[in-house]
């Protein structure tokens, strides 16, 4: 009796040693020293039971400037680890909860796992592995922080159910392996910028998961939709059952987000796009086909034909958010307004003919696209109108980040991870360019660019450069490579004297008080009619211009609306009558 005592004393102590190495270890963890660097799963989705089951191999690399023996794995914590091995050998493995707003629970399942042996820097290891559980609606990331249940629900609508599945990737649903830091939504950009670092990290990665879901055929036939166009889609029949089946290989899973959606789909399949709807919707999917054709020749003149086809695939929840992946969107059709579908497919198509890892080029250019269209659709005025609603969010992320707790660098286009940022200045970005060098040279420079050659921030600009002839130099320096702020503009002085009854000369001082250069336009009006010259103007710095014009001006405006500044009080100048 006191020997079997003193070996359970001693078999506890052993347990609680290893227990508070586990613990040690967990807060020393290194949790993005791995990047997964290839993927080969195969996926089973059970529709009526809400249930997902994935099995297969990952391929680890050490990342880290050291050799590391415990690598850490992460699934959604709606999903159960069931196996991790190395060869035949099952490894041992430490399951923890780890709260992170990087899935829809707020919170992934961990597995802590130690490997035979250190893997050197570079070096791999792959690993089977095994894990599977449900996946329902599960808002409770938005809902701690605040927000409106029924807002929040229609933010995170991922779910596997009989009457829809549909379930994106990293950032909503960790359906597949991942190893990230943790990211919290009360923290600022901590979420983005988590993602950013694993979207970096992944870049060049491959990702094969062959995607199955078996349904009863009572229910009628179904489809199953990836966000991977080149997808193989299969449907066989076994007695009362069906089959469907998505073979995918998704390059880079950090830049296309893997994401399915399984429904009782119509379909309208064009030459550029097919639109997947559900039970009523088939006249919107119509709609939308009709818009992406629409649209389509002046995003071939722009980017070039569709290098993939573009998917849009329909969502029952009426007030559910959009999401969109390269070339592929969900949204709910039923809900879509008309005024609204052509900026969609605009969006959509530019994606589908132009592809770039770097977001303010690739997300930048999707919404430059939608300007143009705005302006060949209903003009000038209504694009500059689209671009005032984007400058109001860039001021509002300027204002937020006033006290300067980011630098003009981390700021910067090429290294901001807040979307708001992206979308609103690099759009601003490519519409001063477009004015500053011209329709034809900015075509070229975008046919011109490949992919696979962007290796360094700068590949694009010397794009631009090579096409324009001009040196922008300056211009990349304040608005991309740095955030250097906003321009902001004024007449400080101007005299007019008449050389002709018909001619006169205007010598306007154009003064920027802002951080950051740009060429604006700028506007004289006579009493009949206006003169438009544009003038660059680099911060902190004034010019003086002589302008001719057929009549005496009376008024100077600067700037149209086209040129983002952080103020437009002084941009109104009178002119005093011509000297003679």
């Amino acid at each position: 009796m006191k020997f079997a005592l003193q070996n359970s004393r001693r078999n506890a102590l052993g347990f609680l040693c290893v227990l508070c190495a586990s613990v040690v270890s967990c807060f020393s963890l290194d949790r993005e020293a791995f990047s997964i660097v290839h993927y080969d799963l195969d996926v089973r989705v059970e529709p009526e039971q809400h249930r997902l089951a994935a099995r297969g191999t990952v391929l680890l690399r050490n990342d880290s400037g050291v050799a590391q023996k415990v690598a850490v794995l992460q699934i959604s914590s709606s999903l159960d680890w069931r196996l991790i091995k190395l060869g035949d050998k099952p490894l041992r493995f430490v399951r923890q909860p780890l709260t992170s707003d990087i899935d829809h629970t707020g919170s992934l399942s961990e597995a802590i796992v130690t490997l035979p042996q250190e893997i050197a820097p570079q070096a791999d290891v792959g690993l089977e592995i095994a894990y599977e559980g449900v996946i329902l609606p599960d808002a409770t990331r938005l809902t701690r922080i605040g927000a409106p249940e029924d807002s929040a629900k229609s933010t995170d609508w991922d779910q596997i159910g009989s009457s829809f599945t549909g379930v994106r990737g990293v950032g909503h649903v960790a359906w597949y392996p991942i190893a990230t830091d943790v990211a919290n939504l009360s923290e600022g950009d901590s979420l983005f910028q988590v993602l950013a670092r694993w979207k970096a990290r992944e870049m060049g990665a491959m990702a094969h998961f062959v995607i199955q879901a078996w349904r009863d055929r009572e229910a009628g036939v179904a489809s199953l939709v990836a966000s991977e166009p080149s997808c193989v889609r299969v449907l066989k029949e076994e007695g009362q059952s069906q089959l469907l089946m998505a073979d995918c290989s998704f390059s880079s899973p950090g830049t296309v987000v893997p994401t399915f959606a399984l429904g009782k789909y119509g379909e309208v399949d064009r030459t550029t796009i097919e639109v997947f709807n559900l039970s009523g919707h088939a006249s919107a999917a119509e709609a939308y086909a009709n818009a992406a054709e629409k649209v389509d020749p002046l995003i071939t003149e722009w980017f070039g034909a569709a290098r993939e086809k573009a998917f849009t695939v329909d969502i029952p929840e009426s007030g559910a958010a959009p999401f969109e992946s390269g070339a592929f969107l969900v949204t709910p059709l039923g809900a879509a307004d008309p005024k609204l579908v052509g900026l969609a497919a605009v969006h959509q198509l530019t994606h589908a003919s132009f592809t770039s890892s770097r977001s303010w080029i690739g997300e930048g250019l999707a919404h430059f696209a939608q300007a143009l269209y705005l302006e060949q659709e209903k003009g000038r005025q209504v694009a500059i109108d689209y671009l005032a609603a984007h400058r109001a969010a860039l001021h509002a992320v300027e204002d937020t980040d006033s006290g300067g707790s980011q630098s003009g660098v981390e700021r910067s286009l090429v290294n901001t991870t807040s979307e708001e940022w992206l979308r609103s200045k690099a759009l601003c970005v490519w519409w001063m360019l477009r004015e500053m060098i011209g329709d034809s040279s900015l075509k070229k420079a975008i046919a011109a660019y490949k992919p696979e050659q962007d290796k360094d921030a700068s590949y694009m600009p010397q794009l631009i450069a090579a096409q324009s002839q001009r040196d922008l130099a300056w211009f990349f320096d304040d608005w991309v490579y740095h955030d250097h702020g906003l321009p902001n503009f004024k007449v400080e002085s101007a005299f007019a004297r008449s050389a002709t009854p018909s001619l006169f000369v205007l010598t306007v001082t154009l003064e920027n008080t802002g951080t950051a250069g740009a060429e604006v336009p700028v506007i004289i009006r006579m009493a009949k009619g206006e003169t438009v010259k544009r003038i660059e103007v680099r911060a902190k710095s004034k010019t003086t211009v002589r302008v001719e014009t057929p009549a005496a001006p009376q008024e100077i405006v600067v700037n149209d609306g086209s040129v983002p500044e952080s103020e437009t009080k002084d941009n109104v100048f009178k002119v005093l009558a011509p000297q003679g």
